[in-house]
């Protein structure tokens, strides 16, 4: 099979589209008029419909000449502002994770202190008798 370039195949589909379009409006004499003008405003709503889609596609891609690679675009001050903007979510996330842990840290300092400083042993919370004795006592 042989490889076509872009520009044939652009050539040949739209070679295609032209003949259904001409058989399309050869056969619209045996339509009933109603159908005629629904399909010619489903036409023209999917023709708008395409414009706008080539206009967002074109707007949001700029591509370096002849690399066919995607651009930044806007220039330095879009850069370096998106840089920017990506250095500090990255410190705002490390900042969170470092507080989260010391948050951690000192929740498990506070029941270290309360069970070395209770009556009770720590041995005692792990007994299931003990565990049996509080159910019971929670009860009456």
């Amino acid at each position: 099979m042989k490889h076509t370039t872009v520009a044939t195949r652009q050539l040949l589909t739209d070679h295609f589209g032209k003949r259904i379009a001409a058989q399309l409006d050869h056969s619209v004499a045996s339509v009933h008029p109603d159908i005629a003008e629904r399909l010619r405003i489903a036409r023209q709503l999917a023709l708008a419909r395409r414009r706008i889609v080539i206009l967002q596609s074109t707007a949001a891609m700029h591509t370096q000449a002849g690399t066919g690679q995607l651009a930044w675009g806007g220039g330095w001050k879009t850069r370096l502002a998106s840089v920017l903007s990506l250095l500090a979510l990255l410190g705002g996330l490390l900042t969170i994770s470092e507080l989260g842990d010391e948050q951690r840290a000192h929740e498990l300092a506070d029941v270290d202190t309360e069970l070395l400083a209770d009556e009770l042993p720590p041995a005692a919370y792990v007994d299931p008798g003990f565990a049996r004795f509080l159910q019971l006592k929670e009860r009456n």
